[in-house]
Formats: C-alpha cells, sequence, structure tokens
C-alpha cells in the first residue's frame, strides 16, 4: 500500500509537470511549425498570421497590424489557455470559418510545450 501511495504521488507530479510544458521544448516546435505565419517577442508583428505577445487572456481578431477574418472578428472568443489549445488542436472547430491554414495538433504534450512558450511573451 505504501508503495502504491509513492507510485501514484510520482505520477500526479509528473502529470502536473507534463500540463505546464516545457517551453524551450515550445520554442523549438513552435519555429518549426508556427513560426512561418506567427511572430513572437520584441518586434513581433503580423504577417500571414497575427502576433502572439499577449495572446492568452487576448480577444480574438483585435490586433492592429493583421486583417482578420469575419469569422475571427465576430467569434466572440477570449484566448484562455484552455481555448487556445483546443484551437492549436483543431482550429475550424473552434472558430469555424478561420483562415488559418493548419491541420492541429493532436499531441497534448506538444501543445502544453508551445503553450508554455507563449506564456513566456505575456506580460509581466
Amino acid at each position: 500500500m505504501k508503495y502504491a501511495l509513492i507510485a501514484l504521488a510520482l505520477v500526479l507530479d509528473t502529470s502536473s509537470a507534463f500540463a505546464a510544458g516545457d517551453a524551450e521544448a515550445g520554442g523549438k516546435l513552435f519555429a518549426k511549425t508556427c513560426g512561418g505565419c506567427h511572430s513572437v517577442g520584441e518586434g513581433a508583428r503580423g504577417g500571414f498570421g497575427p502576433e502572439l505577445n499577449g495572446i492568452i487572456g487576448r480577444p480574438a481578431g483585435v490586433t492592429t497590424d493583421y486583417q482578420y477574418s469575419d469569422a475571427m472578428k465576430n467569434s466572440g472568443v477570449v484566448w484562455t489557455r484552455d481555448k487556445l489549445a483546443a484551437y492549436i488542436e483543431d482550429p475550424k472547430a473552434v472558430v469555424s470559418g478561420t483562415r488559418m491554414i493548419f491541420w492541429g495538433i493532436s499531441d497534448r504534450e506538444k501543445i502544453e510545450n508551445i503553450l508554455a512558450y507563449l506564456e513566456t511573451f505575456q506580460p509581466k
């Protein structure tokens, strides 16, 4: 019984670390998967997609240097961590009619890593 509780504690500790994501791994994945259209960091600007500084907590379709689709502007979405995770997994399921051409990422660990990376660009 004692060993079962220790094992359970280790699993729970690992799952909480997993949920937080790995920002360094997320940065590498962002560069490969998202960086062709989106930018973050100092000097980030809209290009093929909007810049993503401060994305968590921001309403969808509001940055001034990107031309959003009507679907995105009128979605009423606020980018919470959970909503952004769902969007990364399946963009068209979250905002039907989005112009974003992206097949999505089904690997939850990769999504968590990207979110951890994006969180490093949140205002302090």
